[in-house]
Order: C-alpha cells, then structure tokens, then sequence
C-alpha cells in the first residue's frame, strides 16, 4: 500500500492508510475535537445526519518554529463547516467539507490494525485537489506518528514537500488512470 493518495475520479482523490488500532481509538481521534486538534483541527461534530461538523484549523500549533507559507497565512484560524451526511460508529463517517466538498472516512479493522480510508470528492479543480491531497496526506502523517507513540513530524516543511509531490502525481487531466 502506497501512502500517497490516488485520484479516483476527475474530482476525487483518495488516500488509504493502514493505522494502530483498536478501532474505536481511531474513530475517536477523528470525532474528538481535543484528540482530532493534536493532528488536524479542533471543532465539534454532531455525530447524526444533518450534525453539523466544525474544524478550527490552526496548522502553527501543530508545527513548531516553522512559518506558515505565504500561500496558506490566510487559513491560519480557519473555520471549516460542514454537515454530517452519514454516521455510523466506528466504521463510517462523511460530511460535506465548508458545504461544497465532501469527506468519507471509512474504517475497517484488520487485526491489530485498522485500514483508514479518506475520500474527498467534489473538488472543484485540479489545484484544489492537489492542496487536499498534500493535506490529508500530511495531517494522516501526524495522526500515525501520534498513535504509534512518536514525535510528529513538522507540518508545513513536510506538507511543503508532500504537496510539490502530488503537483507531480496528479496530471493536468486528473481523470483516474488504470
């Protein structure tokens, strides 16, 4: 399993991830504000169809001595909202990201393990997906490390040179290749 996300449609990239279980430590690490702000962003969920989904994401605090890009400063202390579309604990979970995108998580344990499956769909072009893509990847990054017992990695010099990779990967015409 590749840890760089693939496109799966001309407006979907989706990552896979194989994380420490058990099952229900992850899913919480993606509903809990306190635990999902160590990783990504703080916020709450109303874990129900039509709940409404809140991230804060404050990148700085997960980085350390780093700068934020110039091309990101003005996301610093950015609220996301969304609604939950559909919740099913610990397995499934999608809402609709600053209600035009759309996230899938999807969780299946294997073993001792969990397969983490994230889906963002409805990405309004190819720059947008390349920018979600070298996020997630990042922010997945940080929740692996946090969960095996290690030290994160900085964000922003890793998103940095995850997000030049994707730039690589993802083809002008992001349509899915075989």
């Amino acid at each position: 399993m590749s840890d760089y996300g693939i496109v799966t449609a001309p407006d979907t990239v989706r990552i896979e991830r194989l994380m420490p279980g058990p099952i229900e430590r992850l899913w919480s690490y993606l509903t809990e504000s306190e635990k999902r702000r160590t990783w990504m962003a703080a916020g709450e969920i109303e874990l129900r169809p039509g709940g409404r989904v809140e991230h804060l994401f404050r990148n700085s605090e997960l980085t350390k001595d780093e700068p934020t890009p110039a091309k990101y400063a003005p996301y610093e202390d950015h609220l996301s909202v969304g609604r939950v579309i559909d919740c099913d604990p610990p397995h499934r979970l999608s809402y609709t990201w600053d209600e035009t995108s759309e996230v899938v998580f999807e969780l299946t344990p294997q073993q001792d393990r969990v397969l983490l499956v994230v889906t963002h769909r409805r990405l309004p072009n190819r720059g947008e997906m390349v920018s979600v893509a070298g996020g997630w990847h990042t922010h997945l990054d940080l929740l692996l490390d946090l969960l095996e017992g290690r030290t994160p990695s900085h964000f922003w010099s890793k998103h940095s040179a995850i997000e030049a990779e994707y730039e690589r990967r993802i083809p002008a015409d992001p349509s899915p290749r075989a």
